[in-house]
């Protein structure tokens, strides 16, 4: 285990300093991210606000990002990727301080829809500004990599939340709504810090090419081959969409209001199944030498349906937490792997509207989901609502990659195995 922790580490030295720059910046971005995802929806909530209100905030914020990415995407291929990132950021920051304080529906609304459409500048840039700063045999690990600081950065943030809200309720004898505003405020800090390293950044960094490694099968074909390809994964990837909107954005209100618990409580548990995620993204590498990239990433989906269901109908919190932090772990230990395939299977000059439309589409998913999910809770309850919703998403998790492996799965495996012959 340590031979292989120093194996990372001495692979996060290795890539250039505009990689190590921009997973410094994401990290500490992350965690100012993590306390707000993990408490905001419970601000909402502590305002006394109804239930409807979290799921408009989510479905503006999803909409305004799924409307914005396209631009996004074309605006990074065309203008790079750097100042995208870092307006993209700023902008997003000074939102995020705005949201922490206001306390009506309204204002809720045009700030999140707002922050939807700035976040998407940021959120388009990453994984092409990674893929043109490293070479095709580099990616694999560094996707791996990146994404795994960034759930542990996640790890942080969503404990970090908690616990100051819980604390100074504790310690000061603090009202709860202050409380969480405290909390989502130390977000905002931590998220301004991340700004900095940005500016460090080089415009570009013109990476060498492997002749015999490269797996770019984009380079065989032309416009309509990578439009075709985009739009697979555009596919897949808004069916994973529709069925996380309905469950992902409420589950720290699944564990309050199933179960009551804590505030801490659920800081730990998002906290816990970021950890475990981190876990999986650095052995999904291992899987992939053994099995592909295609097949791991089609396996670490389907092994995380059976504890969705266990999280839909269990009454016991151990349960739950148990089903919650396995799906955590398996569904998202596949995001490294499916950025490396979707990188290497368009060309250089699509990329960044490859990666645009892909999250346009999942953010689709959620923008269409979160009144959806809101009316099955409110309708049918804390346990009939939610076990509903997460047997949808168990579904569509299925179809998505029953779909994704019919569409890749054969063709790139055999084109993996050419290569590595």
């Amino acid at each position: 285990m340590r031979k292989w922790l120093q194996d990372w580490g001495k692979s996060l030295k290795s890539f250039n300093r505009n990689i190590r720059l921009f997973i410094l910046s994401n990290v500490l971005i992350q965690i100012g991210m993590g306390v707000f995802s993990v408490m905001y929806n419970l601000y909402i909530r502590e305002l006394g606000l109804p239930e409807s209100v979290n799921g408009s905030v989510i479905s503006v914020t999803s909409l305004a990002t799924a409307i914005m990415l396209i631009p996004a995407g074309l605006l990074s291929d065309k203008l790079g990727r750097k100042w995208l990132l870092i307006i993209g950021s700023t902008l997003t920051a000074v939102l995020l301080v705005g949201r922490s304080v206001v306390t009506t529906e309204q204002p809720m609304l045009m700030l999140a829809f707002g922050m939807g459409i700035v976040w998407a500048l940021a959120q388009v840039s990453g994984v092409p500004f990674l893929a043109e700063n490293s070479t095709s045999r580099e990616r694999m690990q560094l996707f791996s990599i990146h994404f795994a600081l960034v759930t542990v950065a996640n790890v942080v943030g969503n404990l970090l939340g908690g616990i100051i809200a819980d604390g100074l309720q504790w310690l000061m004898h603090m009202e709860e709504v202050q409380s969480i505003q405290i909390a989502l405020l130390t977000g905002c800090v931590i998220f301004f810090c991340g700004l900095f390293p940005l500016f460090k950044l080089k415009p570009a960094v013109v990476v060498k090419k492997e002749k015999v490694q490269e797996l770019n099968v984009n380079k065989e074909a032309g416009w309509s081959f990578n439009l075709k390809m985009i739009l697979f994964f555009g596919t897949a990837n808004l069916l994973v969409g529709f069925g996380a909107g309905l469950v992902i954005p409420y589950l720290n209100l699944y564990f309050a209001n199933r179960f009551d618990a804590s505030n801490s409580y659920i800081g730990l548990i998002l906290a816990l199944g970021s950890a475990m995620t981190t876990v999986a993204m650095l052995i999904g590498p291992m899987l992939v030498k053994r099995v592909g990239k295609v097949r791991a990433l089609v396996l670490f989906q389907l092994m995380s349906i059976p504890f969705l269901f266990l999280t839909a109908f269990t009454n016991s919190l151990f349960l739950a937490s148990l089903g919650f932090l396995m799906r955590q772990a398996l569904m998202n230990a596949g995001n490294p792997i499916q950025s490396a395939i979707a990188m290497e299977v368009v060309h250089d000059k699509y990329k960044g509207l490859a990666n645009s439309v892909n999250q346009m589409v999942f953010n689709l998913g959620w923008a269409v989901m979160g009144l959806p999910a809101a009316y099955l809770v409110t309708t049918y309850g804390s346990y009939w609502g939610y076990a509903y919703a997460f047997c949808i998403t168990g579904s569509l998790y299925l179809i998505a990659s029953t779909f994704f492996y019919i569409t890749f799965g054969r063709k790139y495996t055999l084109k993996e195995e050419s290569v590595s012959s």
